[in-house]
C-alpha cells in the first residue's frame, strides 16, 4: 500500500531520534556485532550515505558521474568508514545530524514517484525514503546491541517489512540462486496490536510472527534460529536462510546463537 511522503518522513525523523538517544559520549569505540565496526563506524556509514543522498536529489547528473567514477575506482564502503575513524564522536554526531537534516529537507521537496539516482537502479522518492529508514533502524540495532539496550519495537517496522518482502528476488539473486516463482505469504503482528500482511492469501509458503523478528532476519541482524517465526514451505524456508533487504554483495548474516540477547 502506498504511503504518503510526509508520513514516511515523519517516521524517518522518529527513527533518527531513537538512534540519536543511544549515542552518549562513551559509546563511540564500542564494538558492534558487525565484525570490525564500532558505533562510530555505524554512524559514519549513515552520515556518508545521507550526504550522498542530498547530492543525488539536488544534482542528479553530477551524482551519476560521481557514481561512475567511484565504480571505476573500485569503491568500497569499508574504505569510506575507515577514512573517518579518527573523527571524535561529537564530530561524527554533528555530521550525522547535519547530513540527516539536509537529506530530509531535500526529500520533502519531492513527489513520491520522483526518480532518484543511486548506486544501483534509480529509485522512487518514497522507496528511497523507506530504504533510508530501514538502514537507520538496522544500523541502530547494531548500536543498541553494542550499548546493551533492548529497543522497544514500533509500528514503523512495517516499512522495514515492506522492503524485506520486496527484496525477496534480490535475496536469491545476490546469493547466486535462481529466483523462485512460488509466491510467499507474510503475516506479521505489529507492536501496536495490528496486523501487516503481504503476498497471496492462498500461498502455500508462509512466514508468520512478530514484525520485529521478521525485520531482524531480513536485515541480517539475527539468525532465523534465534527469532520466533513460523516458516512453512520450502521456498519460505530457503528465503529466510538468504533474506537480505539491503544492497551490496551477499551479507554473511549472523550465526545461530550469536546474537547479544540470545
Amino acid at each position: 500500500m502506498a504511503v504518503a511522503m510526509d508520513e514516511l518522513l515523519t517516521d524517518l525523523r522518529e527513527e533518527t531520534g531513537d538512534l540519536e538517544r543511544l549515542l552518549g559520549p562513551r559509546v563511540w569505540d564500542l564494538p558492534t556485532p558487525a565484525e570490525g565496526w564500532t558505533v562510530r563506524d555505524q554512524v559514519t556509514h549513515l552520515a556518508w550515505f545521507d550526504e550522498a543522498a542530498v547530492r543525488a536529489v539536488t544534482d542528479p547528473a553530477a551524482f551519476r558521474e560521481e557514481v561512475r567514477t567511484l565504480v571505476a575506482e573500485g569503491f568500497d564502503v569499508d574504505r569510506a568508514v575507515e577514512e573517518r575513524r579518527s573523527m571524535p564522536g561529537d564530530a561524527v554526531l554533528d555530521w550525522f545530524r547535519t547530513a540527516r537534516h539536509r537529506m530530509i529537507e531535500a526529500l520533502a521537496a519531492l513527489e513520491p514517484k520522483a526518480r532518484i539516482p543511486w548506486y544501483g537502479p534509480d529509485m522512487g522518492a518514497a522507496s528511497f525514503t523507506t530504504a533510508r529508514l530501514m538502514e537507520t533502524w538496522a544500523h541502530g540495532q547494531d548500536v543498541a546491541d553494542a550499548v546493551k539496550v533492548r529497543r522497544a519495537p514500533t509500528d514503523r517496522l512495517r516499512h522495514v517489512a515492506q522492503i524485506g518482502v520486496r527484496t525477496l528476488p534480490w535475496s536469491f539473486t545476490v546469493h547466486g540462486r535462481p529466483v523462485p516463482q512460488t509466491p510467499v505469504r507474510v503475516e506479521l503482528t505489529l507492536p501496536g496490536g495490528g496486523r501487516w500482511a503481504a503476498g497471496p492469501e492462498d500461498a502455500a509458503d508462509l512466514v508468520q510472527g512478530p514484525v520485529l523478528d521478521f525485520c531482524l532476519v531480513v536485515t541480517q541482524r539475527r539468525h532465523r534460529a534465534d527469532v520466533d517465526l513460523t516458516i512453512t514451505g520450502p521456498v519460505a524456508e530457503e528465503w529466510m536462510d538468504v533474506a537480505q533487504a539491503f544492497a551490496g554483495p551477499a551479507g554473511a548474516g549472523r550465526r545461530p546463537g550469536g546474537s547479544p540477547d540470545v
